[in-house]
């Protein structure tokens, strides 16, 4: 059978994504989000005994939030790396899970296997968002409750992305992350298949030494910003260094050098239909 530019753009897309995502030390980064983690959980309303999958879990914050709360755990996610992380975390904070190294695209589990789906930063990185939202849903119970928490358009996360994409455009095609953000277009993704959707803007503080200190810690220990790094010249390296500076100073609240900025995030909660 032919491989279609599509299939073959896709795969090229994942295997960068899981090489970016496997590099550095994401879990030194993600410990700034588990606060919104631990939020999402709290308002799915997680029971102990519950199938929980926590989808695209990266190290592990919803795995650990859920297993706290004595459910019944799965995470899953394409880097085997992050899978590591989360198992040392979990080994750490004495809970357990089922840990699975899978493509959110294709989750290997039957249909209808969880009472809760959750996903904290990750799904909405997927490169096809449709079939995403629909394994989403086909593992969840009719009924069953999908948590997500996910980057908007508008916050210092969107403004971010912006900025890396002007130095590397993202592949034809691929729709931006942040639609994760819309609850609009979450109503799309989702379609027919929910029953309900409740979302929440909320958001949680970057506090850093300085904006400095913040792009010397994502340079160093969060893949995507590093793998960026990597592959510019320095003039571009510099250009870039210099507008994430801009943008952390403009949404910077505190005046004593340090960095205190806000991040804004979509909390959602759907419901799939019985």
């Amino acid at each position: 059978m032919p491989i279609s530019p599509t299939r073959t753009r896709t795969s090229s897309l994942k295997d960068y994504q899981r090489s970016a995502w496997s590099g550095g030390d994401y879990t030194s980064v993600a410990g700034t989000t588990t606060i919104a983690s631990e939020l999402l959980v709290e308002r799915l309303d997680v029971r102990p005994g519950e199938r929980v999958l926590d989808a695209a879990c990266g190290s592990g914050n919803a795995t650990i939030a859920c297993a706290r709360r004595f459910a019944d755990v799965t995470g899953l996610d394409f880097s085997a790396t992050m899978l590591k992380d989360a198992q040392r975390r979990l080994a750490a904070e004495r809970v357990s899970a089922e840990l699975i190294e899978a493509d959110i695209e294709n989750i290997p589990l039957p249909d209808s296997s969880f009472d809760v789906v959750v996903s904290a930063f990750g799904a909405m990185f997927a490169p096809d968002q449709k079939r995403t939202a629909a394994e989403l849903l086909r593992v969840c119970k009719p009924g069953g409750r999908i948590g997500l928490a996910c980057w908007t358009a508008v916050g210092s996360l969107g403004g971010l992305f912006d900025i890396m994409s002007r130095y590397i455009p993202p592949t034809p095609g691929t729709p931006q992350p942040t639609a994760w953000g819309d609850p609009s277009q979450l109503r799309e993704l989702f379609g027919d298949g929910i029953a309900e959707l409740g979302a929440t803007r909320r958001e949680f503080v970057f506090r850093y030494r300085s904006p400095q200190h913040w792009l010397e810690h994502f340079k160093t220990n969060f893949g995507p910003t590093s793998m960026v790094f990597s592959v510019l010249p320095p003039r571009q390296s510099a250009a870039l260094e210099r507008d994430l500076i801009d943008m952390w100073r403009s949404w910077n609240r505190a005046y004593d050098g340090t960095l205190v900025a806000p991040v804004e995030y979509l909390e959602a909660v759907l419901i799939k239909k019985p």
